[in-house]
């Protein structure tokens, strides 16, 4: 198998989870309020209750992945299962029963669980596969930058091109133009799906198998390395929420430039790439951590130039293109530590828990997003904003202080956080004596 197959093959399954995604994180509240019919207290009380089930299905997908030995390996066998149930319940998602509002709330509740557990089943696996594809630790962050890269048009297609489809499949009819869009989605997602399953290939076994662990002996298998990467993923996540969400905000109120943010959306998505591309050489040369450490750095660079540039299309194109790389650092990075992390806890724990890794990940992200999206609400409530109003001087420097000052704040805590990442120095230690592991006989080494 060719190497930039198995990257292509790896990769494009997160694009496949992103036209969905992404579509929901943007278009969804929206779809359920105007589209669909049910108020914006009803559509978020369900969004937060959600969050709660998918917390105990992370965790049993999780703990499936761990326990799952197939001859198509651990993970890979889930693009296949998961699959054709994705792409369904995106169409049953958005589509709009001729019920009652009861009957509508039920069916929102059902299909957005059914389709956030399809997601589930697809997206842990392959959260924990990388270590299963190659032992060789720059392939795997190319891997991983690759994924990034295909996450990122994924998410600058469905920022670009949903809205037009919607409009040109329904002819005046949202209903209509959303459920055709998105049933193309889930369709074109069913087949990525399958395709990732073609082009990989698990070729390394885990050094240590277990035939039977409870979820109380793994949880013993998570380190000190595995909460920082949990926090890590907690904080990029809110500020990922964060600054997507208070951008519309800062441009809208503060510089009046509304005609600027279908360009400010891609062009933020877009800035990135640039990094993706060159992360895999810059993980090599510095080392993950120092490579972390540089993107929050390079973010605060760009915050702080659009600040003090205020109103200046130079300083504003410059700033947003900078906190782009820097995000996308960061993001890519953060992910690429993920691999390390699972190898840690078989290194030192002897205990192969990918699935649980991905798992309090998964967890770790979606309170993020919760978390995030609720203290930004208040946050503006606390200033006195009042949405399609002229705002106060009190609410306009809350505004700013949600696009500007909490970001970097965000970013200063990445870096206090990763000052205690250790596994770069470990990294070399961890691959000779994981491959000695894995040829001795039936890799069974528990009680090494």
């Amino acid at each position: 198998m060719t190497k930039w197959k198995k990257r292509f093959g790896y990769g494009i399954g997160d694009l496949g989870c992103n036209l969905v995604f992404s579509t929901m994180a943007s278009y969804l509240m929206f779809f359920y309020t105007d589209v669909f019919g049910i108020t914006a207290a009803v559509a978020g009380t369900m969004m937060l209750i959600t969050k709660i089930i998918d917390a105990a299905t992370d965790t049993g997908m999780g703990l499936l992945v761990d326990r799952t030995h197939t001859r198509w390996g651990q993970g890979r066998p889930y693009f296949l299962i998961g699959a054709v149930p994705f792409a369904v319940f995106t169409f049953l998602t958005f589509y709009v029963p001729d019920f009652g509002m009861t009957g509508k709330i039920i069916w929102a509740y059902v299909t957005y669980t059914l389709l956030c557990t399809a997601y589930t089943v697809v997206n842990i696996p392959l959260n924990t596969i990388v270590p299963r594809l190659t032992s060789d630790n720059q392939e795997r962050n190319w891997l991983v930058s690759t994924r990034m890269i295909c996450a990122l048009i994924g998410t600058a297609l469905v920022m670009s091109i949903t809205t037009p489809l919607v409009e040109f499949f329904g002819q005046g009819d949202a209903e209509k133009g959303f459920l055709i869009t998105m049933t193309m989605y889930g369709i074109i997602a069913m087949v990525i799906f399958v395709l990732t399953f073609v082009s990989t290939k698990e070729v390394v076994p885990p050094s240590v198998t277990h035939e039977k662990s409870s979820f109380k002996q793994d949880l013993k298998g998570l380190t000190g390395q595995s909460m920082i990467f949990f926090v890590l993923n907690f904080l990029y996540f809110a500020l990922f929420v964060i600054r997507n969400t208070t951008v519309i905000y800062y441009f809208t109120y503060n510089l009046g430039r509304t005609d600027w943010l279908t360009f400010v959306g891609l062009f933020g998505i877009l800035s990135g790439l640039p990094m993706l591309l060159i992360l895999p050489w810059l993980q090599k040369q510095m080392g993950k951590k120092n490579v972390l450490l540089l993107s929050t750095f390079i973010y605060i660079g760009g915050d702080l130039m659009i600040y003090l540039g205020g109103s200046s299309s130079i300083f504003l194109i410059a700033g947003l293109g900078i906190t782009g790389l820097g995000i996308y650092g960061i993001f890519g990075t953060i992910f690429a530590i993920q691999p390390d992390i699972i190898d840690y806890s078989e290194y030192k724990e002897n205990r192969s828990i990918a699935g649980m890794i991905a798992a309090f990940q998964g967890f770790s992200v979606k309170a993020s997003m919760g978390l995030a999206s609720a203290f930004i609400g208040g946050l503006l409530s606390l200033g006195g904003y009042v949405p399609n109003a002229t705002q106060t001087a009190t609410a306009l420097n809350y505004i700013e202080i949600s696009f500007i000052w909490v970001p970097l704040i965000i970013c200063l805590l990445i870096g206090v956080t990763v000052w205690f990442y250790k596994l770069d120095d470990k990294r070399a230690d961890m691959d000779i004596e994981l491959e000695r592991r894995r040829h001795l006989p039936d890799q069974k080494v528990a009680n090494l």
